[in-house]
Order: structure tokens, then sequence, then C-alpha cells
């Protein structure tokens, strides 16, 4: 699926994550590279301001967040190799949710204790200031290190136990939970010395790490920002036929006025017209004045869905 466009960073461990969905699907797909840090003039208005990254585009149809990309990607390359091989199906949504939500500070704790001296005091700033609302800086976080490490080192050793018994978390084929496990090792072990694998107990789950990382990203071509935003521009959002238009499980509407914010971190509230939704979708109209009609996508998992 050429038309696929994501916007990503080369540091952006949930980046690598899609981007190795990618090469599960062994899709094609527009490659975008962003900038780190906010100001993204041409990204902001096509998602209204959410500021995490990855971000996937199709035509004029925006994603947000790693949880919807993925099934996304699922709903929309069903015949390629599966994110959810049988077996997986509903758990691996849930434990790479639950995963990611536990290990992301802890992992930032062990990464800044190795490598916090390196990394540039602008985004450390807004990290501090508009996305996880800590202070990341190494003086900052080494009072916590000891208990960062214990946490990371007990949540590695059920992984541990799982792949001692298969090739992959569910049996033979990754899913969307190893994909999840792995962007957050992928972190540590491609900018740590090779000490901490030993540290935290990565040295047993090695061979299931390189064979992820064999998988490749499927078929990149880089397009500039500019084009992207143009795809948008020139093309209308799809129909919405895989959800109900009263189907929010909390009773709203579809041509309701909402707004839909991260319950987690870069908490930024992105307000549209309601279009429809789901146990596990939420789909919102936009008029950008540059960019015309906009449906933005985000999981329900993760976000708070309220009336305007």
């Amino acid at each position: 699926m050429s038309d696929i466009v994501l916007h990503h960073y080369p540091f952006s461990t949930f980046s690598e994550k899609v981007r190795t969905a990618l090469g599960v699907k062994r899709l094609a797909w527009r490659s975008v590279e962003i900038a780190g840090l906010p100001p993204r003039p041409l990204l902001s208005p096509l998602t209204g301001g959410y500021r995490r990254a990855p971000v996937m585009q199709v035509g004029a149809d925006v994603y947000c967040d790693t949880n919807l990309i993925l099934p996304t990607l699922e709903r929309l390359a069903p015949n390629a190799p599966s994110l959810y091989p049988k077996g997986s199906e509903g758990v691996a949504q849930g434990l790479g949710f639950a995963w990611e939500r536990q290990m992301w500070i802890p992992i930032i704790g062990v990464l800044v204790h190795y490598i916090g001296e390196h990394i540039p005091p602008e985004f450390i700033k807004d990290r501090k200031e508009g996305y996880l609302m800590i202070d990341m800086s190494k003086a900052a976080m080494a009072p916590q290190f000891p208990q960062h490490l214990e946490f990371v080192r007990a949540q590695v050793a059920w992984v541990r136990r799982a792949l001692a018994a298969r090739p992959f978390l569910f049996g033979d084929a990754p899913s969307a939970a190893d994909l999840a496990v792995w962007q957050t090792v992928h972190l540590l072990r491609a900018n740590c010395p090779p000490e901490v694998d030993a540290l935290v107990g990565f040295g047993p789950i090695a061979p299931w790490y390189e064979r992820i990382k064999a998988i490749g990203h499927g078929t990149p071509t880089p397009a500039s920002a500019e084009e992207a935003f143009a795809i948008a521009k020139a093309a209308e959002p799809a129909p919405v036929t895989h959800l109900q238009p009263d189907g929010d499980p909390g009773g709203l509407k579809a041509g309701t006025r909402v707004v839909v914010t991260p319950d987690d971190n870069a908490r930024v509230p992105v307000e549209g017209t309601l279009v429809a939704a789901g146990d596990d979708e939420v789909v919102i109209h936009r008029r950008d004045p540059d960019a015309g009609n906009l449906h933005i996508h985000f999981p329900r998992l993760g976000f708070d869905v309220v009336a305007a």
C-alpha cells in the first residue's frame, strides 16, 4: 500500500514500532521525517495539534497513536502477514498497551543513566514542559535509578520465561505485543553500551530481539512534508464503514462536537465533529483552512473523549 504515509523521526522508539509493523506486513510506504520537537508546521494542521509521533496518513485520513495505527494496518492490509496471529487476538493489544504504559518512565530512567549527558537540553526542556511533564535530565532522574532498574528487570523476567518456550510471545510469528515489548528493549539496546544487557537481563532474549530486528521496515520511499500535505489537500476523507455513526459506548452521537485528549502525556486537546466511534476507535472531522476536510482517528484506549 504505497498510499501509506508515515510521519516519524529516527530516534522515536514508537516510530520504530510502526516501521517494524510495516516490515511485518511487507508494505510499501512513504517516509516523511519530522523534527523530534515541535513546531511541525505542515503536520500540526493535519492532526489538529496532536503532537506525538508517529502519525500515519492515508490521503485525508490521519491516524494517531501506535495503538490505533497497528490495528488500522491490519484492517487495510488483511491479506498481508498478520500483526495479530492466531491466539493473540485481543490479548496482544491489551498486553502491548499495558507494557508501554508501565515501562515508559522506568526505561527512560535507565536510558538517561547511560546517555543523559548526550540528550540535547532543548529536548529535555520540551519533554518537561510539554510532553512527559517530568524532568528527564540525568541529574533529576538519578535518585530513582535503582527503582527504575528493578522495575525493568522484573518486567523483562516474565518476557524471558515466555520466550524460553517459543520464538515469539504467542508462537511462531511476531505479534503487536512483540513489537510493543521490542520497541522499549530497542531503545536501550540501540543507544546504551552493551553492558545494559547484563544489567537488565536482556541477554537470554537477544535471539528474539534479533529476529524482530531482521524483519526490517518494509519498502519506504522518502517524501517531503510538503508532498504529504499536498496529498491530504487533494483528497477527501474515506467513508467510515468499519464503525457505526452512533456506536459510541458513551452515547455520543455523530455530529456532536467533541474534544479528544491523550490521558497520560502530551495532553493537547483536539476538537472536531464526531463522525463515528466504537469500543476501540473514534473518528472526528476537522476542516483545516489550507488542507481541507480531514478525518482524524484516535484509539479509545488511552484517550479521553468528551463533548465540547
